[in-house]
């Protein structure tokens, strides 16, 4: 999943999380009227991502504690209290939506990209070309930037294509810097378009080999991200106040990824780069200067 902004916990959300994340530098830049209603989205993505990829249960059981866990977000939206087995996630969420109506469609296409990475990893597959990629993207991460419009009361269609392209790029750069981690796991975004461009076969992603091919495939994956955060990067502008800087530093933090993934030669076949704390003033003054 693409990455949301950490919220400081309400005290409905449940026990704090304890996943890397690489942007959390900007939490405390979140509006604070919106710290529960979005602390509430995040502990609903959370959640659902833990059950489609933590823990051993097998992809049977994940699938069936998914349909559980859908049902019980349409009885949060319909008004029930049929959610006993997470009341600590659909007890705000619940809240949120009334408070907020939020458009619950986008919580269902986060819940559709969560079985397709269940499917595709239970099954061994991966992505075709980018419009197969993107079409993921488009359920996996665009919804999180609409729902945060939605809570912001950003509504035109110049803004959500914005948001699309950052939230995109966003989760694209999680591929490619999580490869290291994503393939052992049997999770495949390199697509087979784009390994056929460069000459990389599936034996040498499989077997993590930093070929010169593979370099190439990963850099042109990379700049193709860069140039999807760029497209979207005006969306700091339109943003009031500590929203826009929140996003900022969400765009600065991808980007920063982006460059330390430049720095290692793309060789995150066998090197995953993450921010440290020692990053953030970089962030900052590249933020100001947006």
């Amino acid at each position: 999943m693409a990455p949301m902004p950490s919220p400081q916990p309400a005290t409905t959300a449940a026990a704090p999380i304890t996943h890397y994340e690489n942007f959390p530098v900007a939490s405390w830049l979140c509006p604070p009227q919106l710290r529960t209603p979005i602390a509430a989205l995040y502990h609903f993505a959370r959640t659902a991502d833990d059950i489609a990829d933590e823990g051993d249960a097998s992809p049977a059981q994940r699938l069936a504690s998914l349909l559980a866990y859908r049902q019980a977000l349409q009885q949060a939206a319909e008004g029930g209290t049929a959610f006993a087995d997470w009341p600590q996630v659909f007890g705000p969420l619940q809240a949120a939506i009334a408070a907020h109506q939020l458009p619950v469609q986008l919580l269902h296409d986060l819940l559709d990209a969560f079985v397709q990475d269940i499917e595709k990893t239970r099954d061994g597959t991966g992505y075709a070309n980018d419009a197969e990629l993107l079409d993921y993207c488009r359920r996996s991460a665009n919804p999180v930037g609409r729902l945060l419009l939605h809570l912001y009361g950003v509504h035109d269609a110049h803004a959500l294509v914005e948001s699309d392209a950052i939230c995109s790029a966003l989760q694209l750069i999680n591929f490619w810097q999580d490869l290291s981690v994503d393939i052992p796991r049997g999770r495949y975004y390199l697509t087979e378009a784009a390994r056929t461009q460069f000459g990389v076969s599936q034996a040498d992603v499989l077997a993590q080999r930093q070929t010169e091919n593979a370099t190439k495939l990963i850099a042109a994956c990379a700049d193709s991200a860069r140039a999807s955060m760029l497209k979207g990067a005006n969306l700091v502008h339109r943003l009031p106040g500590r929203a826009g800087w929140e996003l900022r530093l969400v765009v600065q933090g991808g980007l920063r990824i982006l460059d330390k993934i430049a720095a290692l030669d793309y060789a995150t076949l066998t090197q995953r780069p993450v921010l440290r704390a020692w990053d953030f003033p970089l962030l900052l003054w590249r933020a100001a200067r947006m």
